[in-house]
């Protein structure tokens, strides 16, 4: 199905997604425990700026601040009821940004996950999910969001509750799980296994793929996952600026511009067409990105040890692949029998 993001791809054939949002709206003064989605209205402009970060710094898609908009996460913070009208003003501050940017740019409304865990391991029913994100959906659509944009999924179940929200929204959409836990989601969800549900949903998205995780170096091995499959919906790469470091109290992002600008062309290189960072990505490392695309030729698909030796060692052996079930979990507090 046609849209705004599916005809821009069609046009560049390669698009450049924006940054971190997190991490940049705590450099800006957001403190920690606070919900993002509360400045879309009490700090409009600090929002505008991370919008137009991205940007000027040559992003084709950026995701709006309204990854927590949904009634389960905002009720931690007494606005459990606020879900649709945080999620509109997200986007009405994104659209304006765009619609000033004099190119198109393409307005992705950020979903995240309900923080909660669904039935049958959890108590979330399907139905409560699929509300919950149809009135996010919703209030992104109202807002002027061209697309909505699912990220950082574990469970398949969570996956296609959005789906289904979406689809009462009339929004279409994109989504990324995040692969954290030896090259599987942490409901154990592999690259494989990615593909094979969306294939199997009867609202599939516009494109699919993989943000966030343990580091670029893994996250590509996921992409390599994904294509090898055949899939002809198109691939996402948001991956982290490196790994994280806790210093001076702080938590920092080592990957620096350079290294992202690799990362950007092997992730087009892997088969990704949708590509940008995610926490600790600034417009700094955007800026390299978007050079690094523009001007070095797309290659074959690296080897692993071609990922390695760019971007760092995997932070596991194996992509979760080749099994049929996740890696064993050690045991804590008790001594098998001898």
């Amino acid at each position: 199905m046609s849209n705004a993001l599916t005809e821009l791809l069609s046009r560049n054939g390669t698009l450049l997604a924006d940054g971190a949002t997190g991490t940049n709206l705590f450099a800006a003064g957001l403190m920690s425990g606070d919900a993002p989605e509360l400045w879309n209205e009490q700090e409009p402009a600090k929002i505008t700026a991370l919008y137009k970060g991205a940007v000027d710094a040559g992003s084709d898609v950026f995701l709006t601040n309204s990854f927590g908009a949904n009634a389960s996460r905002l009720k931690l913070h007494d606005a459990g009821h606020r879900a649709f009208e945080l999620s509109r003003i997200a986007a009405e501050l994104a659209r304006n940004v765009a619609d000033r940017a004099g190119r198109t740019v393409i307005v992705a409304g950020s979903v995240g996950p309900t923080g909660e865990i669904m039935e049958p391991v959890g108590s979330l029913t399907h139905s409560d999910a699929v509300e919950m994100f149809h009135e996010t959906a919703a209030g992104l659509k109202a807002g002027g969001a061209d697309i909505g944009w699912l990220e950082t999924i574990s469970a398949p179940e969570e996956y296609a509750a959005a789906a289904e929200g979406f689809a009462r929204a009339e929004l279409p959409w994109v989504g990324t799980m995040s692969f954290d836990t030896a090259g599987r989601t942490m409901m154990g969800v592999t690259s494989t296994d990615m593909v094979d549900m969306v294939k199997a949903l009867p609202n599939r998205p516009a494109a699919f793929g993989a943000n966030c995780g343990t580091g670029a170096s893994d996250l590509l091995r996921t992409v390599l996952g994904f294509a090898s499959t055949g899939t002809n919906i198109p691939l996402i790469a948001k991956g982290n600026a490196g790994i994280p470091k806790y210093h001076d109290g702080h938590i920092h992002y080592d990957g620096t511009p350079a290294l992202m600008a690799d990362y950007a062309v092997l992730a087009r290189d892997c088969g990704a067409s949708i590509i940008g960072g995610c926490c600790g990505t600034t417009p700094e490392h955007l800026v390299a990105m978007r050079a690094a695309l523009d001007t070095r030729p797309k290659k074959a698909a690296p080897k692993l040890e071609d990922i390695v030796a760019a971007l760092g060692a995997f932070s596991s052996p194996s992509d979760g692949t080749g099994d049929s079930t996740p890696p064993p979990r050690k045991r804590r507090g008790r001594r098998a029998a001898a």
